[in-house]
């Protein structure tokens, strides 16, 4: 090798060495680092951020190495939240007041060891404002000019109300604090109510234009005049001085909708900008009026054109000159496939004139004859600010459906307007009423007429009108007005979505610093010229026809640009230059908003809980919200709580204290002695929007001590049990510590209730019906199952129950009744036969026969009257014997089932079986363990299908009973007038499904109810009574009601096992009442004396409560297969179409002519009503509308499903019934008559089809309107489907193309559907204002009592309207 070259090759490879050397030297230095750091200390930091209400709750977790400095925390915290360091602070929250408390320095670069922080726990802090200034958000896009990171900012946020919205523009990776404060940007934004994002889209622009600002600075608001909460001026002032000057990040626009009329509701109400823009100008316009600002809108916005019409033959023009605010300009031409690429393109077309020729032939007044001429507009005269509106939404056609047309059109950051006024129309007349603001004047001339007799005002309107105060417009040459028409773009207001809804914002650009930014609602940023043209519309490539459907829903919506006019172009007036009025309003708004701030500070800092206390003298349970600044003592606290809870007449404040406690568990967690002076919010655990314990005021008598609770201790309440006595006492509270055995928790009972510990039982009740008895002396209470709250019962008697098995012992029956007793309160008859004594004495007589005849004195009439039990023995002494006779020849196979007791109570009733019924029940003890009645002693109420159906004959005992019973509808008032008909149905208790069948060993099983019955036997499949199955503990004793509960009634208090069955319940009520169960009801009383008839006799009473009211009444019970029916009169031209008439019976099998010869006496005593069995029918009830007409010989549950809770319509008919097969079809035409403005009486119209053609024959034979002249539409809403005489000549769709009445839109299928119709030559009758007002007040009254508002309709839309006298009068014709 040359040495040179040698040479040349060392310094190389030693090059490549050193730097593998220093490689291996920084990851040796790396892994250190790291092994340090892991056997370093470290810091667990949790920082709350409580600027803000809704950031209270989030917590931001950091895991710092020990010697990390107190500036790397605050780098961090910042990172994480998205603050500016340096525009918070960070305090101590270790339940530390941080009032007192100096923050962390942000710039030290002391360790987090060295300052107090504790390495291996929970160091706590608070993230606070910053010299009452709230925290920066730190913007991701500050730093950078890329695109990309601007699409965040520009463009919708996914909205929940938004219909269609787009992501184009979107980033999801907002911080959570970006809600917060005020943008970087300086801009405050404005709240979205729902979907008011079109109404802020439009105030920030208004904001934003330094010419309608100041004017609107310059009006003063007069008090005395208005009222400030409708003044709408005011209230736009008060936004843009809060825009302006606020703090917050958005602001509220609900003062402002407020002073425009609007509800609540508006806000979910989405419209166009464009209409709010010419409606809320109109408003302003009509509260200026005879004010310097009377001509703001049109010195600003209004701008003027000419509408002619030139013969091309002679020259002759025909001219009008209209005013604008706004230039529409057509996306799309009619028919066409291509968009217009450009908003210049667009201004040509508007301006392009059209040639009337052929058909379209212009009649000119000079020639005398029609002739082709030339029509179009001409602009005259251009606004200071130019409104263009991209008119995107369209119509399609095809699919008769509202389209967005998304296809691209640019528009220019600078528009010249020179080129868009004819050369030609230079020449064209103008006169001085042409320059009136609204004027719409018309004119003709003829050519050759035009440069001799206005060579001098030429260009009169073509020039831009710059002054004020002037009458006429400025004049000046055309060709100086061309080289001024040069205007800037100002605002973008940019539609996301389609044409069924969608999102607005708006991009703005600043004449202060000529920057863009987007005001998205809330969310203000800085965005470039490059996202202004992302709202160009359109896709990347050429589509054609279709282009619009793949293109980005985001475009431009609304361009508003300003004149190019340093003479003109105002500033935003500084400060120093307000009127005095709105430096007022700001100082005002300023100190209110220091008001709120203050208020949400205290919010921040309030603890609220749950307070609970037991009232000392009343013994109830009181509920309330303490709500106690987190720096208030314990002392103050309880001194707030003692005031809340109104105790100040009732017991010392010494006698009160606050506690831990748990409601759910009813557990006394812990007392907080010797901490008086400490803070609620150190005691608390801090401000958290919930906690998981509650407060408890408890209470003491002067002379008890306050017992000391301390965490880890458990609640037992003991109960004694006496079983001599029976009964078990009121609780008495011990605490005990779950790793104590239960031979030591024994002793601590033994010591509080003084009864020996030897032979002490202990039964734990760990829930509803499970009793386990602690038998293992060493097993701990927690081994046992005890939890925070207990409940256990000690028995401590020496008897031969110690030996027995604790399911077979005295001790578990008596607490097994204890745990499923309840006590209830049950109203008797108020004429309930018999007396309470007479009943006592009933009762003792056992089977004595000679109670028969006072048994027979009890059965009384409404009135009082009697009718004998002999006498109606005596009617059905035949039927008697011979079914005696009958069941006896039966009897030989041991069928008890078939027995004579056990016979159908429409065949015989006998007072007799009711008395040995009822003695075979009394003869118990009631107080004891009582079983039912032998089954062969009581009559069976079930009956078969056939029974139902060929025998409805009522007997006499059973009319009788009907005729002496009280109303008892589904739904009534205890208090209510007696209707003497005694049929209700229970809707609470006929849909329970569940009931109990508790066998000997006391388990309980549960089925489903009957289907498709109105009530369950009392009697198993067997023939035995349900009740006899098992004994269930009853009850009864009179008990005195409150003096409110009238006179005559009598009160049982009842204690009754909840598991035993209705049926059991009614037997065991027999003779407290005085008639068999099967005569009389069970109505559950709810609140508001609200009664339910509870008919389930095969569940049980577990729905039941304590203290819950029964009320009795008298009157045959349901049997299987019938079922309770309301019977309702239909009055189709009466103002209450439906009125209730009696409770009916109607049984399944039964046919609907059956039904009517039932009810046609029932008809004739009750309501009056004398009518014929083919004189009224009955047809379905569904709500208020009349349905399907039933036919006679239709069949319930056949024909016509029956259910429970049944309504039907009686139908008093005029003739004889035309309803005659199921193919017809009934419907309730109704005449309108437009002439009189006024509606005819419905009459009925029966149809053999569905056929349109005949449904106008026969309107056209009822009303002699010509066949052809007749035009139809379907009602709306409930029956009668009112509507307003003001709005059905518009408001319903008339004449469907359709051919049959089944089909969109009629849908018409069934009967009772209503029509209204009218004659197409009648013309309107036309109304002046008064009389348009006047009617409009007699509708309203008209429909308000009928409670109707059926003029919604889906297809139309809800106009816009802003209400300058305040909210609108709810007019009840309109949605």
């Amino acid at each position: 090798m040359v040495p040179g070259e040698e040479n040349q090759l060392v310094p190389k490879e030693d090059v490549f060495w050193r730097c593998r050397q220093n490689i291996f030297d920084e990851m040796k230095k790396k892994f250190l680092q790291i092994e340090n750091a892991a056997e370093e200390p470290r810091v667990l930091c949790i920082i709350q951020d409580t600027t803000n209400s809704k950031t209270v709750n989030e917590r931001i977790t950091l895991n710092l190495p020990a010697s990390t400095p107190l500036r790397k925390l605050f780098e961090d915290v910042a990172n994480k939240v998205g603050y500016i360091n340096g525009t918070f602070d960070l305090v101590w929250g270790n339940g530390i007041n941080t009032a007192d408390m100096a923050p962390l320095d942000h710039t030290s670069d002391k360790s987090l060891l060295d300052a107090n922080f504790e390495p291996g726990k929970k160091n706590f802090l608070h993230l606070t404002d910053k010299d009452g200034e709230q925290p920066q958000i730190l913007l991701e896009d500050s730093s950078t000019g890329d695109d990309s990171v601007h699409d965040k900012f520009i463009g919708p946020l996914p909205r929940e109300c938004s219909v269609g919205s787009t992501s184009d523009y979107v980033s999801q990776s907002y911080s959570y604090s970006s809600i917060l404060n005020k943008s970087e940007t300086g801009y405050v934004g404005l709240v979205n109510q729902a979907m008011t994002c079109y109404l802020n889209s439009l105030l920030q622009t208004l904001f934003m234009t330094p010419e309608f600002r100041n004017a609107l600075y310059k009006w003063e608001f007069e008090e005395s005049e208005e009222d400030p909460v409708m003044s709408i001026p005011y209230q736009l002032q008060r936004l843009f001085v809060l825009l302006q000057t606020s703090k917050k990040r958005a602001i509220e626009t609900t003062d402002v909708t407020r002073s425009f009329g609007w509800d609540s509701s508006e806000a979910w109400q989405q419209h166009d900008v464009q209409e709010l823009c010419r409606v809320m100008f109109d408003a302003l316009e009509q509260k200026w009026k005879q004010t310097e600002q009377a001509d703001l809108i049109n010195e600003l916005y209004q701008g003027k054109l000419k509408d002619y019409v030139r013969c091309l033959e002679c020259g002759y023009e025909g001219w009008r000159i209209d005013t604008y605010l706004d230039i529409p300009l057509v996306i799309r031409p009619y028919g066409s496939s291509q968009a217009f690429a450009s908003v210049e393109e667009a201004l040509h077309a508007f301006i392009q004139p059209e040639i009337l020729d052929g058909p379209n032939q212009y009649f000119c007044e000079r020639c005398k004859k029609k002739c082709d001429a030339r029509k179009g507009l001409r602009f005259l005269h251009f606004p200071y600010l130019l409104t263009l509106q991209l008119k995107r939404f369209d119509f399609d056609y095809t699919t008769m459906h509202r389209i967005k047309l998304n296809d691209r059109m640019t528009f220019p950051e600078e528009l010249d307007m020179s080129t868009f006024i004819d050369v030609e129309d230079e020449k064209s007349p103008q006169t001085e009423s042409c320059t009136d603001s609204g004027a719409e004047n018309e004119g003709s001339c003829h050519s050759d007429q035009m440069s001799n007799d206005f060579s001098n005002d030429d260009g009169v309107d073509e020039g831009i009108c710059l002054e004020n105060n002037s009458g006429t417009e400025k004049i000046s040459k055309p060709g100086l007005e061309k080289n001024s028409l040069i205007y800037e773009l100002f605002s973008v207001m940019v539609h996301s979505g389609s044409a069924a809804g969608g999102h607005y914002y708006a991009c703005i650009k600043s004449f202060s610093d000529e920057q863009w930014y987007s005001f998205n609602d809330q969310h203000v940023s800085r965005i470039t010229q490059e996202d202004i043209k992302k709202t160009h519309g359109g896709s990347s490539g050429s589509r054609g026809y279709y282009s619009s459907a793949f293109a980005s829903s985001t475009n431009a919506y609304m361009l508003i640009y300003r004149l190019k006019d340093p003479a003109r172009n105002a500033k935003f007036l500084e400060v120093d230059e307000y009127p005095e009025h709105i430096k007022n309003l700001v100082q005002r708004e300023r100190e209110l908003e220091e008001q709120e701030k203050k208020q949400r500070e205290i919010e921040r800092n309030t603890c609220k809980i749950k307070l609970f206390c037991l009232h000392p003298v009343k013994q109830i349970m009181m509920e309330n919200k303490l709500e106690v600044h987190k720096d208030k003592t314990l002392k103050e606290a309880v001194e707030m709580a003692y005031k809340m809870m109104d105790l100040e007449e009732v017991i010392p404040i010494d006698c009160c204290r606050l506690v831990k406690y748990d409601e759910f568990h009813d557990y006394l967690e812990r007392s907080y002695e010797g901490e008086e002076d400490t803070p609620m919010g150190l005691l608390l655990g801090g401000v958290k929007s919930t906690y998981m314990f509650d407060l408890l005021l408890e209470t003491r008598r002067p002379d008890q001590v306050f017992q000391s609770y301390k965490p880890g201790e458990v609640m037992v309440k003991v109960h004694v049990v006496d079983l001599k006595a029976e009964s078990v006492a009121a609780p008495i509270t011990v605490r005990a510590y779950l790793n104590q055995t239960v031979t030591e928790f024994k002793q601590l009972i033994s010591k509080a209730i003084h009864l020996p510990a030897e032979t002490m039982r202990i039964v734990l009740e760990r829930c509803y019906n499970d009793l386990r008895l602690l038998t293992v002396p060493s097993k701990t209470l927690k081994a046992e199952g005890f939890f925070r709250s207990n409940k256990v019962f000690v028995e401590s008697s020496e008897t031969v129950d110690h030996q027995m098995a604790f399911t077979d012992s005295h001790l578990w029956k008596l607490l097994d009744r204890h745990a499923n007793t309840i006590r209830l309160f049950v109203l008797l008859p108020e004429q309930s036969p018999g007396s309470y004594s007479k009943r006592t004495a009933y009762q003792k007589a056992g089977g004595d026969s000679g109670n028969v005849d006072d048994d027979c004195e009890r059965v009384k009439g409404p009135a009082g009257s009697l009718k004998s039990v002999e006498a109606i023995l005596e009617e059905s002494t035949e039927k008697l014997k011979s079914l005696s006779l009958q069941q006896q020849q039966e009897g030989d196979n041991g069928d008890s089932s078939k027995s004579t007791e056990t016979s159908d109570f429409e065949n015989i009733e006998s007072p007799l079986n009711e008395r040995d019924s009822s003695a075979s029940v009394d003869n118990r003890e009631l107080e004891q363990h009582i079983p039912t009645s032998d089954p062969e002693n009581f009559q069976s109420e079930e009956r078969s299908d056939s029974d139902v159906n060929n025998d409805r004959s009522t007997s006499s005992v059973d009319s009788d009973i009907l005729s002496s019973s009280h109303s008892s509808d589904t739904l009534c008032n205890a208090d209510n007038a007696q209707i003497p008909l005694a049929n209700g149905l229970d809707s609470h208790s006929i849909t329970s499904s569940r009931r109990t069948k508790a066998n000997e060993g006391k388990k309980e099983t549960w089925d489903t109810a009957e289907e498709d019955s109105g009530t369950d036997s009392e009697y198993d499949e067997s023939g035995k009574s349900r009740g006899e199955i098992q004994y269930m503990y009853f009850k009864a004793e009179p008990y005195a009601a409150d003096e409110g509960s009238g006179e005559g009634h009598k009160w049982l208090m009842v204690h009754v096992d909840k598991r035993i069955t209705l049926a059991a319940f009614k037997q065991h009520l027999e003779p407290f009442v005085g008639v068999l169960s099967s005569h009389f009801k069970v109505f559950r009383v709810y609140a508001s004396n609200q009664e339910f008839e509870s008919v389930r006799l095969n569940e049980t009473l577990s729905s039941f409560s304590d203290d819950n009211k029964i009320t009795i009444r008298l009157g045959r019970a349901l049997k299987k297969g019938e079922y309770r029916v309301k019977v309702y009169q239909l009055l189709v031209n009466e103002q209450e179409p439906c009125k209730f008439l009696l409770d009916a019976v109607f049984a399944k099998g039964m046919t609907v002519r059956q039904s009517k010869e039932e009810l046609i006496p029932q008809l004739r005593e009750q309501c009056g009503l004398e009518l014929s069995i083919d004189r009224f029918r009955l047809r379905k009830k569904t709500w208020k509308n009349p349905g399907t007409v039933f036919l006679d010989y239709h069949i319930y549950e056949e024909d016509i499903n029956i259910s429970s809770n049944w309504e039907v319509f009686l139908e008093v008919l005029d003739g004889v019934e035309k309803m005659k097969s199921m193919s017809q079809l009934a419907v309730l035409s109704r005449r309108w008559r437009p002439s009189e403005m006024k509606l005819d009486p419905f009459q009925e119209v029966v149809l053999e089809s569905s056929s349109v053609d005949e449904l106008r024959e026969k309107l056209c034979e009822i009303s002699g309107i010509p066949l052809e002249d007749i035009e139809f539409a379907k009602g709306r809403g409930t029956f009668p489907c009112d509507i307003s005489v003001l709005d059905i000549h518009q408001d319903l769709d008339w004449n469907p193309k359709v051919s049959t009445l089944n089909v969109w839109p009629l849908y018409i299928c069934d009967d009772g559907a209503v029509i209204f119709y009218r004659d197409k030559t009648e013309e309107l009758m036309e109304l002046t204002d008064e009389q348009r007002n006047e009617l409009m007040k007699k509708e309203s009254s008209r429909l308000q009592k009928t409670g109707h508002r059926v003029t919604y309709s889906p297809r139309k839309e809800k106009a816009l309207k802003i209400y300058l006298d305040g909210a609108p009068n709810k007019d009840l014709t309109q949605d």
